[in-house]
Protein backbone atom coordinates (compact mmCIF):
# COMPACT_ATOMS: atom_id res chain seq x y z
CA UNK A 1 0.00 0.00 0.00
CA UNK A 2 1.25 3.51 -0.80
CA UNK A 3 2.19 5.49 2.28
CA UNK A 4 -0.75 6.80 4.28
CA UNK A 5 -0.67 9.68 6.72
CA UNK A 6 -1.18 7.65 9.90
CA UNK A 7 -1.87 4.15 11.19
CA UNK A 8 -5.54 4.92 11.87
CA UNK A 9 -6.19 5.89 8.27
CA UNK A 10 -4.27 2.83 7.07
CA UNK A 11 -6.43 0.55 9.23
CA UNK A 12 -9.63 2.25 8.06
CA UNK A 13 -8.64 1.92 4.41
CA UNK A 14 -7.65 -1.73 4.85
CA UNK A 15 -11.11 -2.45 6.27
CA UNK A 16 -12.71 -0.55 3.41
CA UNK A 17 -10.76 -2.55 0.83
CA UNK A 18 -11.80 -5.81 2.49
CA UNK A 19 -15.47 -4.88 2.23
CA UNK A 20 -15.94 -1.97 -0.20
CA UNK A 21 -19.60 -2.72 -0.84
CA UNK A 22 -21.37 -2.54 -4.20
CA UNK A 23 -20.73 0.35 -6.59
CA UNK A 24 -22.95 3.42 -6.43
CA UNK A 25 -24.61 2.72 -9.76
CA UNK A 26 -25.75 -0.66 -8.40
CA UNK A 27 -26.89 0.62 -4.99
CA UNK A 28 -28.75 3.68 -6.25
CA UNK A 29 -29.23 7.16 -4.87
CA UNK A 30 -32.04 6.42 -2.40
CA UNK A 31 -30.20 3.59 -0.62
CA UNK A 32 -26.91 5.50 -0.47
CA UNK A 33 -28.65 8.57 0.97
CA UNK A 34 -30.37 6.44 3.60
CA UNK A 35 -27.13 4.79 4.68
CA UNK A 36 -25.37 8.13 4.80
CA UNK A 37 -28.06 9.59 7.07
CA UNK A 38 -27.73 6.63 9.42
CA UNK A 39 -23.95 7.05 9.61
CA UNK A 40 -24.29 10.79 10.24
CA UNK A 41 -26.77 10.17 13.07
CA UNK A 42 -24.37 7.73 14.74
CA UNK A 43 -21.45 10.18 14.86
CA UNK A 44 -20.85 12.40 17.90
CA UNK A 45 -22.24 15.88 17.23
CA UNK A 46 -19.93 18.78 16.58
CA UNK A 47 -19.39 21.66 19.00
CA UNK A 48 -22.27 23.71 20.38
CA UNK A 49 -22.65 27.16 18.86
CA UNK A 50 -24.64 30.25 19.77
CA UNK A 51 -27.20 29.42 17.07
CA UNK A 52 -27.89 26.57 14.68
CA UNK A 53 -31.10 27.07 12.72
CA UNK A 54 -32.71 25.75 9.55
CA UNK A 55 -34.05 28.50 7.32
CA UNK A 56 -34.92 29.37 3.75
CA UNK A 57 -33.12 31.96 1.65
CA UNK A 58 -34.83 32.83 -1.63
CA UNK A 59 -36.68 29.48 -1.45
CA UNK A 60 -33.44 27.54 -0.89
CA UNK A 61 -33.19 25.50 2.32
CA UNK A 62 -30.11 26.31 4.40
CA UNK A 63 -28.73 25.66 7.87
CA UNK A 64 -27.12 28.63 9.61
CA UNK A 65 -24.30 28.04 12.11
CA UNK A 66 -23.57 31.18 14.09
CA UNK A 67 -20.79 31.42 16.70
CA UNK A 68 -21.06 33.82 19.63
CA UNK A 69 -19.06 36.43 17.73
CA UNK A 70 -19.08 36.32 13.94
CA UNK A 71 -16.67 38.26 11.77
CA UNK A 72 -17.56 36.88 8.32
CA UNK A 73 -19.96 34.62 6.42
CA UNK A 74 -19.03 31.36 4.72
CA UNK A 75 -21.53 29.95 2.22
CA UNK A 76 -20.87 26.19 2.23
CA UNK A 77 -21.74 23.61 -0.45
CA UNK A 78 -21.41 19.98 0.66
CA UNK A 79 -19.89 17.17 -1.35
CA UNK A 80 -21.60 14.04 -2.60
CA UNK A 81 -21.19 13.62 -6.37
CA UNK A 82 -24.09 16.06 -6.90
CA UNK A 83 -26.40 13.18 -5.87
CA UNK A 84 -25.88 12.42 -2.17
CA UNK A 85 -24.77 14.42 0.86
CA UNK A 86 -27.01 16.83 2.74
CA UNK A 87 -27.14 19.10 5.77
CA UNK A 88 -26.74 16.12 8.11
CA UNK A 89 -23.76 14.54 6.38
CA UNK A 90 -21.74 17.74 6.84
CA UNK A 91 -23.28 19.05 10.08
CA UNK A 92 -20.27 18.16 12.23
CA UNK A 93 -17.82 19.62 9.69
CA UNK A 94 -19.80 22.88 9.46
CA UNK A 95 -19.89 23.20 13.26
CA UNK A 96 -16.14 22.69 13.43
CA UNK A 97 -15.65 25.21 10.63
CA UNK A 98 -17.77 27.88 12.34
CA UNK A 99 -16.00 27.36 15.67
CA UNK A 100 -12.50 27.39 14.18
CA UNK A 101 -12.98 30.50 12.03
CA UNK A 102 -15.42 32.53 14.17
CA UNK A 103 -17.52 32.90 11.04
CA UNK A 104 -21.20 32.29 10.36
CA UNK A 105 -21.53 29.25 8.11
CA UNK A 106 -24.54 28.99 5.81
CA UNK A 107 -24.78 25.40 4.58
CA UNK A 108 -26.80 25.14 1.36
CA UNK A 109 -29.22 22.22 1.02
CA UNK A 110 -29.05 22.48 -2.76
CA UNK A 111 -31.19 20.39 -5.09
CA UNK A 112 -29.54 17.13 -6.13
CA UNK A 113 -29.56 14.85 -9.14
CA UNK A 114 -31.18 12.78 -10.51
CA UNK A 115 -34.34 14.60 -9.42
CA UNK A 116 -32.77 17.96 -10.23
CA UNK A 117 -29.94 17.81 -12.81
CA UNK A 118 -27.60 20.69 -13.67
CA UNK A 119 -27.96 23.66 -13.31
CA UNK A 120 -30.36 23.46 -10.32
CA UNK A 121 -27.61 23.03 -7.70
CA UNK A 122 -25.62 25.93 -9.16
CA UNK A 123 -28.74 28.11 -9.15
CA UNK A 124 -29.27 27.39 -5.46
CA UNK A 125 -25.69 28.17 -4.41
CA UNK A 126 -25.70 31.36 -6.49
CA UNK A 127 -28.96 32.49 -4.86
CA UNK A 128 -27.64 32.01 -1.34
CA UNK A 129 -24.24 33.49 -2.17
CA UNK A 130 -25.84 36.55 -3.76
CA UNK A 131 -28.02 37.03 -0.67
CA UNK A 132 -24.99 36.81 1.64
CA UNK A 133 -23.01 39.32 -0.43
CA UNK A 134 -25.90 41.77 -0.51
CA UNK A 135 -26.21 41.50 3.29
CA UNK A 136 -22.72 43.00 3.61
CA UNK A 137 -19.51 42.07 5.38
CA UNK A 138 -16.78 39.63 4.30
CA UNK A 139 -18.24 36.66 2.42
CA UNK A 140 -16.49 33.46 1.36
CA UNK A 141 -17.79 30.52 -0.65
CA UNK A 142 -16.54 27.07 0.25
CA UNK A 143 -17.18 23.56 -0.97
CA UNK A 144 -15.73 20.08 -0.76
CA UNK A 145 -15.69 17.62 -3.64
CA UNK A 146 -18.85 18.21 -5.73
CA UNK A 147 -19.50 21.21 -3.50
CA UNK A 148 -16.19 22.58 -4.76
CA UNK A 149 -17.58 22.39 -8.29
CA UNK A 150 -20.62 24.39 -7.19
CA UNK A 151 -18.58 26.97 -5.30
CA UNK A 152 -16.39 27.84 -8.25
CA UNK A 153 -19.25 27.63 -10.80
CA UNK A 154 -21.14 30.12 -8.64
CA UNK A 155 -18.14 32.47 -8.77
CA UNK A 156 -17.89 32.08 -12.54
CA UNK A 157 -21.56 32.88 -13.02
CA UNK A 158 -21.45 35.96 -10.81
CA UNK A 159 -18.32 37.16 -12.62
CA UNK A 160 -19.91 36.67 -16.03
CA UNK A 161 -23.00 38.58 -14.90
CA UNK A 162 -20.85 41.46 -13.66
CA UNK A 163 -22.22 40.92 -10.16
CA UNK A 164 -20.41 41.31 -6.84
CA UNK A 165 -18.11 38.40 -6.02
CA UNK A 166 -17.26 36.75 -2.70
CA UNK A 167 -13.95 37.65 -1.11
CA UNK A 168 -12.51 34.17 -1.72
CA UNK A 169 -13.29 30.63 -2.87
CA UNK A 170 -12.16 27.79 -0.63
CA UNK A 171 -12.08 24.38 -2.29
CA UNK A 172 -11.33 21.03 -0.67
CA UNK A 173 -10.50 18.19 -3.11
CA UNK A 174 -12.84 19.73 -5.72
CA UNK A 175 -14.31 18.18 -8.84
CA UNK A 176 -13.30 20.50 -11.68
CA UNK A 177 -13.44 18.17 -14.70
CA UNK A 178 -16.56 16.08 -15.21
CA UNK A 179 -14.95 14.31 -18.16
CA UNK A 180 -12.75 12.54 -15.56
CA UNK A 181 -9.87 12.52 -18.03
CA UNK A 182 -6.92 13.38 -15.75
CA UNK A 183 -4.33 10.66 -14.92
CA UNK A 184 -5.23 10.28 -11.22
CA UNK A 185 -8.73 9.12 -12.16
CA UNK A 186 -6.97 6.02 -13.52
CA UNK A 187 -4.05 5.60 -11.10
CA UNK A 188 -6.33 6.04 -8.06
CA UNK A 189 -9.48 4.65 -9.68
CA UNK A 190 -10.40 2.16 -6.93
CA UNK A 191 -9.38 1.18 -3.42
CA UNK A 192 -8.83 4.73 -2.12
CA UNK A 193 -12.24 5.44 -0.51
CA UNK A 194 -13.67 7.24 -3.56
CA UNK A 195 -14.00 5.24 -6.77
CA UNK A 196 -13.75 6.95 -10.13
CA UNK A 197 -16.74 4.98 -11.39
CA UNK A 198 -18.87 6.31 -8.52
CA UNK A 199 -17.95 9.86 -9.55
CA UNK A 200 -18.76 8.98 -13.16
CA UNK A 201 -22.18 7.73 -12.02
CA UNK A 202 -22.83 11.02 -10.27
CA UNK A 203 -21.69 13.02 -13.28
CA UNK A 204 -23.99 11.01 -15.54
CA UNK A 205 -26.97 11.77 -13.30
CA UNK A 206 -26.14 15.46 -12.86
CA UNK A 207 -25.21 16.10 -16.51
CA UNK A 208 -26.87 13.37 -18.60
CA UNK A 209 -25.52 14.69 -21.91
CA UNK A 210 -21.87 13.56 -22.12
CA UNK A 211 -21.08 16.26 -24.70
CA UNK A 212 -21.85 18.91 -22.10
CA UNK A 213 -19.46 17.65 -19.42
CA UNK A 214 -16.57 19.67 -20.88
CA UNK A 215 -18.72 22.82 -20.94
CA UNK A 216 -17.08 25.49 -18.74
CA UNK A 217 -20.48 26.09 -17.11
CA UNK A 218 -20.25 22.49 -15.84
CA UNK A 219 -16.50 21.81 -15.52
CA UNK A 220 -14.65 24.88 -14.24
CA UNK A 221 -11.29 23.49 -15.41
CA UNK A 222 -12.34 24.45 -18.96
CA UNK A 223 -13.38 28.02 -18.08
CA UNK A 224 -11.55 31.31 -18.44
CA UNK A 225 -10.50 31.89 -14.82
CA UNK A 226 -9.46 35.53 -15.05
CA UNK A 227 -11.13 37.85 -12.57
CA UNK A 228 -12.16 35.20 -10.06
CA UNK A 229 -11.76 35.79 -6.32
CA UNK A 230 -8.62 34.60 -4.56
CA UNK A 231 -8.58 30.92 -3.74
CA UNK A 232 -7.50 28.22 -1.35
CA UNK A 233 -7.33 24.81 -3.04
CA UNK A 234 -6.43 21.73 -0.99
CA UNK A 235 -6.18 18.31 -2.62
CA UNK A 236 -5.25 14.83 -1.32
CA UNK A 237 -2.48 12.56 -2.56
CA UNK A 238 -4.57 9.36 -2.80
CA UNK A 239 -7.62 10.84 -4.51
CA UNK A 240 -8.83 10.16 -8.06
CA UNK A 241 -9.71 13.88 -8.24
CA UNK A 242 -6.21 15.01 -7.22
CA UNK A 243 -4.92 15.97 -10.67
CA UNK A 244 -7.93 18.04 -11.69
CA UNK A 245 -7.78 19.93 -8.39
CA UNK A 246 -4.04 20.52 -8.71
CA UNK A 247 -4.45 21.66 -12.31
CA UNK A 248 -7.29 23.99 -11.37
CA UNK A 249 -5.08 25.65 -8.75
CA UNK A 250 -2.30 26.01 -11.31
CA UNK A 251 -4.66 27.53 -13.87
CA UNK A 252 -5.96 30.00 -11.28
CA UNK A 253 -2.41 31.12 -10.58
CA UNK A 254 -1.64 31.47 -14.30
CA UNK A 255 -4.79 33.60 -14.63
CA UNK A 256 -3.45 35.97 -12.02
CA UNK A 257 -5.72 34.81 -9.19
CA UNK A 258 -3.90 34.75 -5.81
CA UNK A 259 -4.05 31.09 -4.84
CA UNK A 260 -2.85 29.05 -1.89
CA UNK A 261 -2.51 25.44 -2.99
CA UNK A 262 -1.53 22.38 -0.98
CA UNK A 263 -1.72 18.66 -1.72
CA UNK A 264 -2.07 16.79 1.57
CA UNK A 265 0.40 13.89 1.57
CA UNK A 266 -0.89 10.46 2.56
CA UNK A 267 -4.55 11.45 2.68
CA UNK A 268 -7.63 10.31 0.79
CA UNK A 269 -10.67 12.07 -0.58
CA UNK A 270 -13.13 13.26 2.05
CA UNK A 271 -10.75 14.04 4.90
CA UNK A 272 -12.84 17.01 6.10
CA UNK A 273 -15.52 14.62 7.33
CA UNK A 274 -13.05 11.99 8.62
CA UNK A 275 -11.73 13.77 11.71
CA UNK A 276 -13.06 10.95 13.91
CA UNK A 277 -11.33 8.33 11.76
CA UNK A 278 -7.80 9.67 11.68
CA UNK A 279 -5.77 12.29 13.58
CA UNK A 280 -4.04 13.14 10.30
CA UNK A 281 -7.41 13.89 8.67
CA UNK A 282 -8.37 16.05 11.64
CA UNK A 283 -5.06 17.91 11.40
CA UNK A 284 -5.54 18.52 7.67
CA UNK A 285 -8.97 19.97 8.34
CA UNK A 286 -7.50 22.27 10.99
CA UNK A 287 -4.82 23.42 8.53
CA UNK A 288 -7.51 24.38 6.04
CA UNK A 289 -9.50 26.20 8.72
CA UNK A 290 -6.32 28.07 9.72
CA UNK A 291 -5.70 29.06 6.08
CA UNK A 292 -9.24 30.40 5.88
CA UNK A 293 -8.97 32.21 9.20
CA UNK A 294 -5.87 33.99 7.91
CA UNK A 295 -7.95 35.45 5.07
CA UNK A 296 -10.40 36.95 7.57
Amino acid sequence: MDQLADAELAAWLAAFRENPGPPARTTGAAAIRSGQRQRAASRPPGPDLAEVADRNIDEVAVRVYRPAESRATIVYAHGGMWVIGDLESHDRACRLLAEATSATVIAVDYRRAPEHPWPAAVDDVVAVLRHAIEAGGPVFVMGDSAGGTLATLACLRLRDEGAALPDAQILAYPNTDLTLSRPSTRTKAAGWALATDDVAWGAELWVPDPARRADPRVSPLYADLHGLPRAIVVTAEHDPLRDEGDEYADRLQRAGVPTLHRCEAGLVHGFLTMDLVSPACAAAARRLFTDLTALL
